[in-house]
């Protein structure tokens, strides 16, 4: 089990300390400077089933700098994906990989997880 997470994201530090305490045993993965592949992208958004906008950190500073609110409808689910793989802060965190179960988000991984 691997959760990407960004060290500075308060968001992630609360479901670590969350998930520690629960004792649920997991891998650690740095998502600014160990981004995720296109390839692992592309895998985890067809596992999840979750529309492909999730995997976006829409409140992110990066985000809102390149406009991307105004441009993902123009741009094919390929586009998007090679995007977020430009960088690891475009990716919505934290974010739960496990098998072929994928959880984005605090909700969705404490829901799954505790």
């Amino acid at each position: 089990m691997i959760l990407l997470c960004y060290t500075r994201c308060s968001t992630c530090k609360a479901v670590k300390a969350e998930l520690n305490e629960a004792g649920v045993k997991y891998e650690e993965r740095e998502i600014s400077t160990d981004n995720p592949s296109f390839e692992e992208l592309s895998l985890w958004w067809k596992e999840s089933g979750l529309p492909l906008k999730r995997f976006f950190n829409t409140s992110g500073l990066l985000y809102k700098k390149l406009g991307l609110k105004d441009k993902l409808a123009d741009m094919t689910e390929e586009e998007q994906l090679r995007l977020l793989a430009t960088d690891g802060l475009l990716v919505k965190r934290p974010l739960m990989v496990d098998g072929d179960k994928i959880r984005v988000g605090r909700k969705d991984i404490l829901d799954e997880y505790l």
